[in-house]
Order: structure tokens, then sequence, then C-alpha cells
């Protein structure tokens, strides 16, 4: 039996994965490093919800915790990347630091492709479905995914956005705000997953 369905249950808050930051859009920096601290929270909880389904299998709140994962990297996690792409790569191969505008792209290539196949483990999750079998291989590849994550993101915050934002003047920070709370207003809708009204 390679697939575990579970009533069990045990306490795994899920955290409130999408509170707006303390900081507004006026702040376009300070936002996309706000927006970092989501995205680690999203990959922390990824790495409990692998422990809880070790433990209890796809149980109603492997599935919550499932869906808030889904819901994060489906929504957030591509229009955080696509801030980044309009507008600090652009900045940095302006500024002369092209060979790591092309390392964050590729990055967020990988990434992307990576959250795929995930993302289809989850999806079988909130239906209640989770393979004993693959669970090792499942695991390791979330535990690659949060690494590359965390590398990612750290090069961005130390060298990406210093360079990006260096002798920005207010107005064009401005404008950097506004176009990225614009195309929030009507984000795109994830996937319908098992269980989860369209």
């Amino acid at each position: 039996m390679g697939t575990v369905t579970s009533t069990a249950t045990s306490a795994m808050p899920t955290p409130l994965l999408h509170a707006s930051p303390a900081v507004g859009f006026e702040q376009p920096f300070e936002m996309l490093e706000a927006c970092h601290e989501r995205v680690k929270r999203s990959l922390d909880l990824l790495q409990r919800l692998g422990a809880h389904l070790d433990a209890y299998g796809a149980d109603t709140q492997a599935a919550a915790a499932a869906r808030d994962v889904l819901r994060y990297f489906d929504i957030a996690g591509p229009l955080h990347h696509e801030d980044e792409e309009r507008h600090v790569l652009p900045r940095l191969r302006a500024s002369g630091h092209g060979a790591l505008a092309e390392r964050l792209q590729a990055d967020h290539t990988a990434l992307s492709a990576a959250w795929q196949e995930w993302r289809t483990v989850l999806e079988g999750v909130c239906a209640g479905r989770w393979d004993i079998r693959a669970a090792g291989r499942v695991r390791a590849g979330w535990r690659e995914f949060e690494t590359r994550y965390e590398a990612h993101i750290a090069i961005e915050e130390a060298v990406a956005f210093p360079s990006a934002a260096h002798g920005l003047p207010a107005d064009t920070l401005a404008a950097m705000g506004h176009e990225m709370a614009s195309r929030r207003r009507s984000p795109p809708q994830p996937a319908t997953t098992p269980g989860t009204p369209a």
C-alpha cells in the first residue's frame, strides 16, 4: 500500500502566509526583502509538512498546509520573480553586473521548473494522497528546493538589491513601487487543486 490516507491529527499550525508585510510599495526594495521572508516561511511550512506526512499521512491538516504552500508559490512567488525581472535584473545589466543578472534569471527558471514537479505532489496531498514509497525522494527534493531558494535569496539581498537600488532617485523608486502594486490588483489565479473551489 504505497498511498496513505490518514485521519490522524497533530498540531501543525500554519503561518499566515498572505498577510501584508509591514512595509509598503512606496519602499519597493524593502518590499522585495519582506517577500523573501514570506518565501522562507512557505519553505519552512513545506519541510514541516513533509515531517507531518511521514507521521500522519495525508490528513486534513496536511491538506490545509499543502494548499497554503500551493497558494504562495502559484501566486505570490511568480509575482515576486516578475518584480525582480522587471526592476532588478535590467538595472544590474545596465550597471555592469550582467553575469549576476543572468545567474538570477537562470535561478528563476530552474526554481519554477522544480516547483512544477512539487506542486503535483502537493495537489495529491490536497486530495488525500501520499505515496510513502516516494517519500524519501520527495522530501530530499523539497530540501534541495529550499536550499536553492535560500542561496538565491542570499545573493539577492547581499549584492543584487543594493547594486540595483544604488543611486535611484525617489521618483524612479515611486514608479517601481506603483508598477509592482498595480500588477497585484488582479493577480493570476492558481490552478484548481482537488478539494479547492475553483
